[in-house]
C-alpha cells in the first residue's frame, strides 16, 4: 500500500513537473532532464522488479530501494552541478560543463553508477536487446584501437572520457533523445490519458463502427489514416504514436487484433506521418534550405505526395488483407448510446475540441509542446460542461498516474539510446561510415543507395528524423547529385530512411511507444512494425529509379501525367502484391508457395529493368513478367476461393 502511494505521488509529480517546466522553464536544460530521468528511474525501480520471482520479496524490495537512492544521488548530482541555482555547491566554483575535460574522480564515479542504473532500468523495462547494444557501443569506444580496419577503428578513449561523454554532459543520456521525450512525447502521452479519462476515446470506437461498419480491419484503417493526418503536422513518429495510439490501439484490440499486431500497425502508420504533405514536419522546411539547386515548398510537397500516398495505401492493404485472413470486423459491442448520432454525444464533442484545437494551434505555427498544452486546457474546459465527461480530482489524478507509468519505458529507452548517441559522437563513426560511400558510389548507384540506407538507419537510432536527415544530407546529398540522381529525389531518399529508423529494430522508438500503450514486449512489437512498414524501405528506391513517382522527369523537370500514370499503376500493383504477400491473403488465404510467388511478383514490379515496345508504349520486361505472374496467382487464388 505504501509503495502504491509513493508511486502515485511520484507519477503525479512527474506529470506536473513536465507540464510546468516545458511551458515555463526555470532550470537549466541538463538539470531539468536529470530530474525528469530521476523520476522515471524511480518509477521503473518501484514498479518493475529485478526478476519476476522477486516481486514482493524482501530482498527484491531492498535492492529496489538501494537503486532508487543511487538514482537520487546520481541524477541529483547532475542537476546540482549544472543549474546556477546551486552554484554555491559547484566543485571549484565551476559547473559540470565548464570543467569538461577536468572531471574529478567523484564525477567519474557518479557517472559510472549512473550508466549502470540506466542500463539496468532498460533491462527491466525493455529486455536485453537495447542494454546489450549500449554495452557494445561502450566497448567499441574503449577498445577502438583494437578493432580491424573494416570495423572503423579509432584511437580508443579512457573510461573517464567515455563516462563524461555519455553521462556527465549533454551529448549522451541527457541529450537529444531524452530531450525529445521530455519536451514533446510525454505531453502527448498526458494528452491521451486525459482523453481516456473523459471517455472521449470511446467515441472513436463508436465512430469507427459507424464509418466502417463491417469493413474488415476498420479500426486499424482508422489508425492508419489518423496517424497520417497527425504525423503530417507533428513530424514526430514517437509523438504521433503516443497521441493517436492511446485510442487506436485499444480500439484495434477490441476489434480482435492481437496486441502486438495493433501496436505494430500503429507504429508503422506513425512512422510515415512526416512523409505526408502538406506539412511534413520540419523536413520540408529543412529541404528548402539544403537542396541545391533551390526548390520551392510547393515542389517539395508535389514530389512527396505520391510516395506518401503509396506508403499509406500499402498499410491499408496490409490491414485489409490481414483482417480478411483473420476474419476480423468491427465486432465490438455496440451500446444503446449509438442510437444517437456520434456528433451529439458529448464524448465526441470533447474529442473534437481536443483534436481540433491541437490541429488549429499546430497550423497557426505554435510549437508542438505549446499546442498540446493548450489542447489539454481545451479538454479540461470542454469536458466540464457535461456530467459524464467532467474531470474530477480523482479521475485527473488517475489519468496523471496512468500517463506517468506509460511513459517510463520511453524515458528509460531514450536514456539508454543516449548512451549510443554519445559514443557515436565521441568515436566519429557517424561521420566515418557515410564517408565510405563516396568511392563505392562511383562504381554502383545501387550499392551507394544501399549504404546510404544503412547509414541513415544507424544515425536515426534515437535521433529525431530531422536531425538525421540534416547530417546525412550535408554529407551524402552532393554524392548522389554527382551520380546523376535528381537532387530533390536524393534528399527525399535520405529523409525516408531517417524516418524508417523509427521502426527498425532494435532501436525503434515508435515501436517502444506503441508497446508501452499496448502492454506488449518491445522486440516483438518492433519486428511487427518493421514488417508492416517494409514498403517504406522500397519506395525510396522506386522513386530514385522511377522519378515519375515524384512527378519529375529524368532531368528534374515536371513530368507529364502520361508518363506518371504508367509508373503509378505499376507501383500500385506492386504494392498490392507486396501487401498480399505480407498478410498471406488475396481473394483467399495464400499458401506458402503462392505467398512466396506473389512476393516475387512484387519484386519484379517494384524493381526497374530493360524495356520493350508494346502497343506503342515502352514497358519494362520485369514489369511485364510481374503482371503476368500476378494475374496467374489471382486466377489460382480465385479458384481456391470458389472451392
Amino acid at each position: 500500500m505504501t509503495n502504491q502511494l509513493t508511486t502515485s505521488v511520484v507519477g503525479v509529480l512527474l506529470c506536473v513537473f513536465t507540464l510546468v517546466e516545458v511551458n515555463y522553464p526555470l532550470l537549466a536544460p541538463q538539470s531539468r532532464l536529470a530530474i525528469f530521468s530521476l523520476l522515471g528511474l524511480v518509477l521503473c525501480f518501484w514498479n518493475v522488479p529485478i526478476h519476476p520471482t522477486l516481486r514482493g520479496r524482501q530482498i527484491g524490495l531492498l535492492a529496489d530501494w538501494a537503486l532508487v537512492i543511487l538514482a537520487l544521488i546520481c541524477c541529483g548530482y547532475i542537476a546540482v552541478q549544472t543549474d546556477p541555482l546551486f552554484s554555491s555547491w559547484w566543485v571549484d566554483g565551476q559547473s559540470l560543463g565548464n570543467r569538461a575535460g577536468f572531471e574529478t574522480a567523484i564525477d567519474t564515479t557518479i557517472g559510472l553508477i549512473g550508466l549502470a542504473l540506466v542500463i539496468e532500468a532498460a533491462r527491466r523495462t525493455l529486455g536485453w536487446a537495447l542494454p546489450l547494444l549500449s554495452g557494445a557501443f561502450l566497448i567499441y569506444a574503449y577498445f577502438g584501437s583494437s578493432f580491424p580496419s573494416w570495423l572503423f577503428p579509432h584511437r580508443g578513449y579512457s573510461l573517464p572520457r567515455i563516462v563524461a561523454q555519455t553521462f556527465l554532459h549533454s551529448q549522451g543520456i541527457f541529450g537529444t533523445a531524452l530531450s525529445v521525450m521530455f519536451t514533446y512525447v510525454f505531453l502527448f502521452v498526458i494528452f491521451g490519458a486525459f482523453l481516456e479519462a473523459t471517455g472521449a476515446t470511446r467515441f472513436i470506437v463508436d465512430f469507427a463502427q459507424r464509418v466502417f461498419g463491417k469493413s474488415p480491419g476498420g479500426p486499424a484503417k482508422v489508425a492508419v489514416l489518423s496517424s497520417g493526418l497527425m504525423g503530417s503536422l507533428s513530424g514526430s513518429a514517437v509523438a504521433n504514436t503516443a497521441t493517436t495510439g492511446t485510442f487506436t490501439i485499444p480500439m484495434m484490440r477490441s476489434a480482435g487484433f492481437k496486441p502486438v499486431t495493433a501496436a505494430g500497425v500503429q507504429a508503422a502508420a506513425s512512422s510515415g506521418g512526416a512523409l505526408m504533405p502538406p506539412v511534413m514536419g520540419a523536413g520540408a522546411y529543412m529541404m528548402l534550405e539544403i537542396v541545391e539547386p533551390a526548390v520551392t515548398y510547393l515542389e517539395i510537397v508535389r514530389a512527396a505526395l505520391i510516395p506518401a500516398l503509396l506508403f499509406y495505401l500499402s498499410l491499408l492493404l496490409i490491414v485489409h488483407f490481414h483482417a480478411r485472413r483473420m476474419a476480423l470486423t468491427t465486432t465490438t459491442a455496440v451500446d444503446k448510446d449509438l442510437d444517437t448520432p456520434p456528433t451529439t454525444r458529448f464524448e465526441g464533442i470533447v474529442f473534437a475540441s481536443a483534436l481540433g484545437s491541437l490541429l488549429v494551434f499546430l497550423i497557426l505555427g505554435y510549437t508542438a509542446f505549446r499546442a498540446v498544452s493548450l489542447a489539454l486546457v481545451a479538454i479540461i474546459v470542454t469536458s466540464s460542461f457535461h456530467e459524464s465527461t467532467r474531470l474530477r480530482l480523482t479521475t485527473t489524478v488517475r489519468g496523471l498516474i496512468s500517463a506517468a507509468r506509460g511513459v517510463v519505458p520511453l524515458v528509460v529507452a531514450a536514456a539508454c539510446v543516449g548512451i549510443i548517441i554519445g559514443t557515436v559522437t565521441l568515436t566519429g563513426i557517424g561521420t566515418r561510415l557515410p564517408a565510405t560511400i563516396i568511392p563505392l558510389a562511383e562504381q554502383s548507384l545501387f550499392l551507394a543507395l544501399l549504404l546510404i540506407m544503412v547509414s541513415s538507419i544507424i544515425l536515426g537510432m534515437g535521433l529525431p528524423s530531422a536531425v538525421c536527415y540534416l547530417l546525412m544530407a550535408t554529407l551524402i546529398g552532393p554524392v548522389l547529385g554527382n551520380l546523376g540522381v535528381i537532387p530533390l529525389a536524393a534528399h527525399l531518399f535520405i529523409f525516408y530512411f531517417g524516418m524508417m529508423s523509427m521502426v527498425t529494430p532494435p532501436v525503434a522508438l515508435a515501436a517502444y511507444a506503441a508497446s508501452s500503450i499496448a502492454g506488449t514486449a518491445i522486440i516483438p512489437t518492433a519486428l511487427a512494425s518493421f514488417r508492416y512498414a517494409l514498403v517504406g524501405f522500397t519506395l525510396p528506391y522506386m522513386f530514385i529509379y522511377r522519378p515519375e513517382l515524384l512527378m519529375l522527369s529524368a532531368d528534374g523537370t515536371p513530368a507529364h501525367w502520361l508518363n506518371i500514370l504508367p509508373s503509378l499503376g505499376i507501383a500500385i500493383l506492386g504494392i498490392t502484391c507486396f501487401a498480399a504477400g505480407i498478410a498471406g491473403q488475396l481473394r483467399a488465404p495464400l499458401n506458402i508457395g503462392l505467398r512466396g510467388t506473389i512476393l516475387v511478383a512484387a519484386a519484379l514490379l517494384l524493381v526497374p529493368g530493360p524495356s520493350i515496345a508494346l502497343i506503342g508504349l515502352s514497358v519494362p520486361i520485369v514489369d511485364l513478367a510481374g503482371i503476368v505472374l500476378f494475374v496467374a496467382i489471382l486466377v489460382i487464388n480465385r479458384q481456391q476461393e470458389r472451392n
